[in-house]
């Protein structure tokens, strides 16, 4: 049985697997669990990450605006199914007015890493590239430095330093609607300066044969870092997103030590086929509760609504290694 290094989670939002389902990971009954109008300036919500906060959550939002403009909005729950979102976007203090100027953000990630929170995501400038900034309280947010140069996206911290270094997982993209990208890890002494790229893993078959990215933040076990990322494949009606499992090594975590070859989620429900952009399912957020090694995934729906999917760390592990490729 892996062993789960965390925190624990005792209000995780949780709902035990259904009678006779035979899926590693299984939808909330209640889903959607935001709409897409849950705030008055939106026109979808969805791509969004959470964590634990205080008695509660606290998150980032993806929050597309009734103008189409892709803006991050602080959210907080009780229980990570309610939700209240900000109506007005994070206004991000920056010591530089050029990195700091605001074009658009979209599909962050929070990580919750020594002291502070850390959010990534995609960030407008002179192209997509991955921004960073924390926050102590979920009021406050400081920019930094931009990771890379455009373009790039799926910008994903580990929850700890690995042999001394800040890591990310990013994918290296294009300036439009990418046909194509592979996972790369990237290493830093001080979350400004990147460097020592490494390849993680790239394209395969069938469901994950366009392009590929980082989901949530990986799980640390006993048996290596546990993680969930997107695949993409073009049909003859576009893009589809659905999500798989990878084990990557706990030291030098660009090795891989196993990766499954059937996804463990795809777009099947209403919610998921129909929005406005149909067949995504796309996961940004994992909170675990450590002791139990359950897990509550939240996930972007057709780019317009957001959804949570339960699974265990336990079964994620064991079905990656029986269905490797």
């Amino acid at each position: 049985m892996a062993r789960v290094v965390g925190s624990a989670v005792p209000n995780l939002p949780w709902e035990p697997k259904p009678a006779g389902c035979q899926d590693v990971c299984w939808r909330y009954s209640g889903n959607p669990i935001i709409p897409r109008d849950l705030i008055p300036s939106s026109n979808s919500i969805f791509n969004s990450a959470a964590v634990p906060f205080g008695d509660g959550f606290a998150g980032v939002f993806r929050c597309d605006d009734r103008r189409r403009q892709m803006q991050l909005h602080t959210g907080f729950s009780p229980d990570g199914i309610n939700w209240t979102l900000d109506n007005e976007r994070i206004q991000f203090e920056s010591v530089n007015a050029e990195i700091g100027r605001w074009e658009y953000g979209y599909d962050p990630r929070v990580c919750w890493l020594e002291d502070r929170y850390w959010v990534t995501w995609c960030n407008g400038y002179h192209g997509p590239t991955i921004g960073i900034a924390y926050t102590h309280d979920f009021q406050t947010y400081h920019q930094i430095e931009n990771a890379y140069l455009p373009f790039n996206r799926n910008g994903v911290l580990f929850p700890r330093r690995i042999n001394g270094k800040y890591v990310m997982l990013s994918r290296p993209s294009d300036n439009g609607h990418t046909p194509f990208g592979d996972i790369f890890i990237s290493q830093s002494p001080d979350m400004v300066y990147w460097g020592e790229h490494r390849f993680v893993m790239g394209r395969a078959g069938g469901w994950q044969s366009t392009k590929i990215g980082a989901g949530p933040i990986p799980i640390e076990t006993d048996q290596g870092w546990l993680l969930i990322y997107h695949g993409v494949l073009t049909s003859c009606n576009g893009f589809v997103y659905s999500a798989g499992c990878a084990l990557l090594d706990l030291d030098e975590p660009w090795k891989v030590i196993a990766r499954g070859a059937p996804y463990i989620a795809s777009p099947q429900a209403p919610y998921e086929l129909a929005g406005d952009v149909p067949n995504v399912w796309f996961p940004c957020a994992a909170i675990c509760d450590a002791p139990t090694g359950r897990l509550a995934i939240y996930y972007g729906a057709a780019d317009t609504v957001t959804g949570l999917a339960f699974a265990q760390v336990d079964e994620l592990i064991e079905w990656t290694l029986a269905n490797r490729m």
